[in-house]
Order: C-alpha cells, then sequence, then structure tokens
C-alpha cells in the first residue's frame, strides 16, 4: 500500500496523531479510536496492522500487552515525497523570517514615546 493511501484514511491519521504522543497499549488505542469513530475492535486492529505493515507504527510486547509507537521509516517516506516541493515554499518562509527579525529588531531600536492623558 502506497504510504498516501495509508494517511488516506482518518482513522489512520488519528491513531498516528495519538502514537505520536507516546506509546499507547493496543487496548488503549481500541478504547480512544473506538470511542472517537464507533468502530470495533477487531476494525481498530486492522487499522493498526495496516500501519505497522507499511512502516508507520511498531509494536512490541511486554508481557500480555502490546504497545504500539510511531515508526520514523514511514514518515520519512513522506518526508522524502513531499522534500521535492520544498523548493516552491521555503524561499518564502525564509523571507518571511527575514521580515520577522527586521520588525523586531526595529520595535527594540525605536525611541520609547510616552503617552499622556487618559483612556476614552
Amino acid at each position: 500500500m502506497h504510504v498516501f493511501e495509508v494517511l488516506a484514511d482518518p482513522v489512520r491519521r488519528r491513531i498516528l496523531e495519538l502514537l505520536a504522543r507516546g506509546e499507547l497499549a493496543s487496548g488503549e488505542v481500541v478504547e480512544l479510536i473506538g470511542a472517537e469513530f464507533g468502530i470495533t475492535q477487531a476494525a481498530v486492529s486492522q487499522h493498526l496492522k495496516v500501519l505497522r505493515e507499511s512502516g508507520f507504527a511498531t509494536v512490541r510486547a511486554e508481557a500480555q500487552r502490546r504497545l504500539y509507537s510511531v515508526d520514523a521509516a514511514g514518515l520519512q517516506a513522506v518526508d522524502a515525497w513531499v522534500g521535492q516541493f520544498r523548493t516552491f515554499w521555503e524561499p518564502k518562509l525564509d523571507a518571511l523570517a527575514t521580515e520577522i527579525a527586521r520588525g523586531k529588531r526595529e520595535r527594540r531600536n525605536a525611541p520609547i514615546v510616552k503617552r499622556s492623558g487618559k483612556r476614552a
């Protein structure tokens, strides 16, 4: 499955958002996703399997629990694809950063003007 097909599903994107906060047991994922999307444990397990097999999540056993976390490999594939388009926005972001820095510098160097009078 192509990485963007994996990410096209809102349930899988939400699972990744939850895992980005830290490792979760499969039961916790089932509880959270089941409540939010109204899907069964089997459906959540299937989404976890897709994330695992596509390189977006890893699982490790701890006694009877299965703990899931984000796997950077899947995200690196997304980053690599998006990277080919960075040249379109990076110069604009660099220019914006320069303007913000210039504005801060001008405010720092501006004379302090005392206000007199009462506010309306």
